[in-house]
Order: structure tokens, then C-alpha cells, then sequence
């Protein structure tokens, strides 16, 4: 094997692996696109298996914008869906819901009245926000 059969093999796998990659994206695209009927999806997959470089150069061509739009669509979802379940496992809540939480214990009886302005100066240092002054001990 001199070198430009090396360099050859090198450049025929990289198109081949590149080749695969377009493929199953057409393949994900039509499986992820709802707008389109079931018998047209099998009209691409069969022209993808009988004539597949033709068809994925048509099909990039003619349906490129919208593959990009749903995989934008797709990337949006999942982010989307990661930062609501980031929160719910966070359990992150505002100073207004600490506060209103403690108000309810201090109501109820479990919490003491400096309890309470402790939690109450937490939370809004938590925020941020200046805090109001305790009301004094006696």
C-alpha cells in the first residue's frame, strides 16, 4: 500500500462516514416531522434506500430550512425541559415564598416571633434586598 492508497482509503471513509451522518439526519428529520403523512415518509426512505445520494441531495435541497427549524424547535424542547426539571430538583424558591412559608409557621404557632424575623432577614438576604429592621426584644 503506497501513500496515495493510504491517503485514498482516509478520503473514501471520510466520505462515507459523512454520508452515514446525512442519512440518519434525513432519517431523524422524518420521523421528528409531524406535518408530514406516514406514506410520505416511507416514499422517502424507500427513494433514500433506491437512489440514496440523489434523494438526501433533493431532500437537503427541498426540505433543508424546515429540518433546521425542527431541530431548533427539538433543542429548544429538551433545553426547556432540563431547566423545569433543574428547578424542581433545586427546589429553589423566591424570598416572597420563604417569607410566606414562615408567616404560616409563625401563625400556626411553630415558630416564635424572632424565629421569624430570622428566616424573614435570610430570605431577603438571599435576594438581595435589604433587610427591614427586627422589631425589638423586650
Amino acid at each position: 500500500m503506497n501513500f496515495w492508497d493510504f491517503v485514498s482509503f482516509f478520503f473514501w471513509t471520510f466520505v462515507f462516514i459523512a454520508y452515514l451522518m446525512i442519512l440518519f439526519s434525513i432519517i431523524g428529520d422524518l420521523m421528528r416531522d409531524h406535518k408530514l403523512n406516514g406514506w410520505w415518509k416511507a416514499v422517502w426512505v424507500i427513494f433514500l434506500i433506491f437512489l440514496p445520494f440523489l434523494t438526501a441531495l433533493v431532500y437537503l435541497i427541498a426540505r433543508g430550512r424546515g429540518m433546521a427549524e425542527r431541530q431548533r424547535e427539538a433543542i429548544q424542547a429538551a433545553q426547556s425541559d432540563t431547566n423545569s426539571y433543574i428547578r424542581t430538583v433545586a427546589g429553589t424558591s423566591s424570598p416572597a415564598d420563604d417569607i410566606a412559608k414562615a408567616k404560616a409557621l409563625l401563625d400556626s404557632g411553630a415558630l416564635t416571633q424572632a424565629e421569624f424575623e430570622n428566616l424573614k432577614a435570610n430570605a431577603l438576604a438571599k435576594s438581595g434586598a435589604p433587610a427591614a429592621p427586627a422589631a425589638p426584644t423586650v
